[in-house]
């Protein structure tokens, strides 16, 4: 990650920096101790840089591989959705032949329409019959209208759209998760930034002023990264 690598060289440039901007005469006690904080500080930042480009490349990943499975889920569900489609032509076609060769009194003809019937159609058939179609107004209009009619492809397909939701839905909760730790990096950036200003003041309070608030925003981005999950 581009933000890693910037993070990380701009730590290591400010620790020499710093060094050798306090080499002009000999330092106190207290400013060594100072500086010893300072590099503590620049050295986790680097860390966790490093740390949150890792896992922000890790979930950008997951995300990628989740989103190409949401469309290769999609495709299959829209091919059971086609197949499903010529299904039911096909049960409307049979039907209809079957009906005129019942109407015509054909009786073997019907019988060779109804061996032709797909077996869940053949299910959805017989149960439209029970309800004694041809003398009761009231009855379905034909086996496709009762609840035992089943598509074997039409289930298949919602069960296919339902699962390409989901890995769609969890590419984006991924996505948002990698954005997360992007945002850390922006956080340890100012950090360092923090740092480098605070180095360069000889006088105390302000450097201290300085350092407190970067090692405040430090804490925060080290509590996000602990409780973010990992990939």
């Amino acid at each position: 990650m581009a933000e890693t690598t910037s993070n990380i060289e701009m730590a290591h440039r400010i620790h020499e920096q710093g060094h050798h901007h306090h080499d002009d005469g000999p330092p106190s006690r207290r400013k060594e101790l100072i500086e010893i904080f300072e590099a503590i500080v620049l050295a986790a930042v680097a860390i966790l840089t490093a740390w949150s480009g890792y896992q922000a490349a890790r979930w950008d990943a997951k995300s990628s591989a989740a989103y190409a499975l949401a469309s290769g889920t999609t495709v299959k569900a829209q091919e059971q959705q086609t197949l499903a489609g010529q299904d039911h032509l096909y049960d409307i076609v049979t039907f209809g032949s079957w009906l005129q060769a019942t109407h015509r009194g054909e009786k073997d003809l019907a019988a060779k329409f109804e061996r032709r019937f797909r077996p869940e159609y053949t299910t959805a058939f017989a149960a439209w019959m029970r309800l004694n179609p041809f003398e009761d107004p009231h009855a379905p209009a034909g086996p496709s209208f009762v609840s035992e009619y089943r598509n074997a492809h039409v289930e298949a397909s919602h069960e296919l759209a339902r699962k390409a939701q989901e890995l769609y839905e969890r590419g984006v909760s991924t996505r948002e998760t990698g954005d997360d730790y992007i945002r850390i990096t922006v956080i340890l950036a100012t950090v360092l930034l923090l740092t480098a200003l605070s180095q360069r003041f000889k006088v105390l309070a302000p450097r201290v002023g300085l350092l407190v608030v970067a090692c405040v925003m430090l804490v925060f981005a080290i509590y996000y990264i602990a409780v973010f999950p990992r990939a």
